[in-house]
């Protein structure tokens, strides 16, 4: 089905219902066709990187419209996996300059979505503010009480791949990433960073 064609700096409540339209859209295909083993890259992982990304666009005193672009980047960031699993975020945006057209999106802001899906690419690697905001909602969860729950999610999905693949080797990745890894905006690295090293700490403790 086609949509009417929209700026995004056009009327704020016409934004809100097509970006309503859309998340419906892919919230639904994410929940209907994305197989099951996908334990941790599924439609929750989805749901709560838009409500953390709106979060974070927030506390950074965003844009109305740099907030639209956000939001839509954290709807749209994992739909590759919904074709592949290996370069699913290039999918994600092959898959975006598909779709986002019919809602409303220009040439330009669909590219600077992609540019924050790429962002969420490990090692991550945003160039600009609104990257870094996806990057840091992405990944939110290490420095977050969620961190041993939403591991073990993806620790399930590693394994389902791998059936070798034990735990004691998950906790070694884990501890090189988190060793490596780096919050961008001001609010993670004010308010998620301390606890986040308090997680690789205990693991380090395990090791």
């Amino acid at each position: 089905m086609q949509h009417k064609a929209y700026s995004l700096q056009s009327n704020e409540s016409v934004n809100e219902i097509k970006i309503a339209e859309l998340s419906d859209f892919i919230l639904d295909e994410l929940s209907t066709k994305l197989p099951p083993n996908l334990t941790y890259h599924n439609r929750r992982h989805t749901e709560y990187v838009i409500k953390t990304a709106c979060f974070i666009a927030d506390q950074e005193n965003m844009s109305t419209k740099e907030k639209l672009l956000i939001r839509t980047a954290a709807i749209m960031h994992d739909t590759g996996f919904l074709f592949t699993y290996s370069e699913h975020e290039v999918v994600s945006c092959t898959y975006s300059r598909q779709v986002l057209p019919d809602y409303g999106y220009s040439e330009d802001d669909i590219e600077e979505i992609c540019t924050m899906i790429m962002a969420t690419r490990i090692p991550q690697s945003p160039v600009n503010k609104c990257s870094e905001i996806l990057a840091d909602a992405d990944l939110e969860y290490l420095g977050t009480d969620r961190f041993e729950q939403t591991g073990f999610k993806l620790f399930l999905e590693l394994k389902s791949r791998n059936p070798a693949f034990d735990e004691d080797q998950w906790n070694k990745i884990q501890i090189k990433f988190m060793s490596a890894h780096q919050y961008f905006t001001p609010f993670c690295k004010e308010n998620r960073e301390e606890t986040k090293l308090l997680q690789l700490q205990k693991l380090k403790e395990m090791a």
